[in-house]
């Protein structure tokens, strides 16, 4: 007979899984080629990362939501506790305990969903840019090695260049669909360096300046990228799978964005499943 714990255990694991296949997620590629312990960790996490993100994106006074981030730091420490009380949690318990997840790291994750609570993004100094991605990607990416059981010490460093590789590049393909949300990542520097003053995103978006932007963030992408792929040829390839399946994916969709040269912003770029898979086949064996 099942006891309660069990059952919770259980709708926990089913609940954090559900999210993860609902997203369409690309990380879903290389979370499958996981064996299953370290699957239902990844699974666990990235619907921590869900669920926070979108208290940040949904409607609502920066109050309010500020309030809901602050319940998630409080959870987090209950989870670390052991004494996790919402599903996700529940699910993150073991692989907390069985895979030394940091618990700085998910309050890194908050912390970055805060600067976008706070008040809309818009052209941040690069260190604020920098900081921000490295707490809501590189903190994701710290997890995820974690989770993948790499244990060489390059696996960290290899988790925030991977983690800004990732996250530029959906910068650069999500220009329209931040500005629809009055946010604008890209970095003040390069807006200026390229002759652009504005802090509005619409203006911004109709700016004919705006594709040498995007061009400058792009190299910056190609050079986190360069270096994630020269320390994951530090690491073992059979935990790396996955990291090495999405850094192959977000390389192809940059390589498009490129060839696309943001030239019409309303088309947004993306990658065939087809060509996903042929990609994860490509890298994950």
């Amino acid at each position: 007979m099942q006891s309660s714990s069990d059952g919770l255990l259980a709708a926990a694991e089913a609940h954090v899984r559900q999210v993860a296949t609902d997203s369409g997620s690309s990380f879903l590629w290389g979370m499958r080629l996981l064996p299953r312990p370290r699957r239902e960790a990844m699974y666990a996490i990235y619907a921590f990362c869900r669920e926070v993100d979108d208290i940040a994106d949904e409607g609502g006074r920066p109050v309010e939501k500020l309030a809901r981030l602050a319940d998630w730091r409080e959870e987090i420490e209950r989870l670390y506790a052991g004494q996790p009380g919402q599903p996700t949690t529940r699910a993150l318990l073991r692989p907390v305990e069985d895979y030394g997840l940091p618990k700085a790291e998910f309050h890194a994750v908050i912390d970055g969903m805060e600067m976008d609570a706070q008040e809309n993004i818009c052209a941040p100094e690069m260190e604020t840019f920098r900081l921000y991605c490295r707490r809501v990607a590189g903190a994701v990416g710290v997890l995820s090695v974690h989770a993948f059981g790499a244990t060489e010490p390059e696996a960290k460093a290899l988790a925030l260049a991977e983690g800004d590789a990732l996250q530029f590049t959906n910068i650069l393909r999500d220009v329209r669909e931040d500005a629809g949300r009055g946010r604008l990542y890209l970095p003040r520097e390069l807006l200026e360096h390229n002759g652009i003053a504005s802090r509005d995103p619409a203006a911004v978006l109709e700016d004919a300046r705006l594709p040498a932007a995007c061009r400058a963030l792009a190299v910056m992408a190609e050079e986190r990228f360069a270096e994630a792929e020269r320390l994951m040829s530090l690491c073992g390839r059979g935990p790396m799978r996955p990291a090495r399946i999405m850094l192959a994916v977000y390389r192809r969709l940059l390589t498009r964005l490129q060839h696309q040269d943001w030239c019409d912003m309303s088309v947004r770029v993306s990658l065939p499943k087809a060509e996903k898979l042929w990609i994860a086949l490509r890298n994950g064996f």
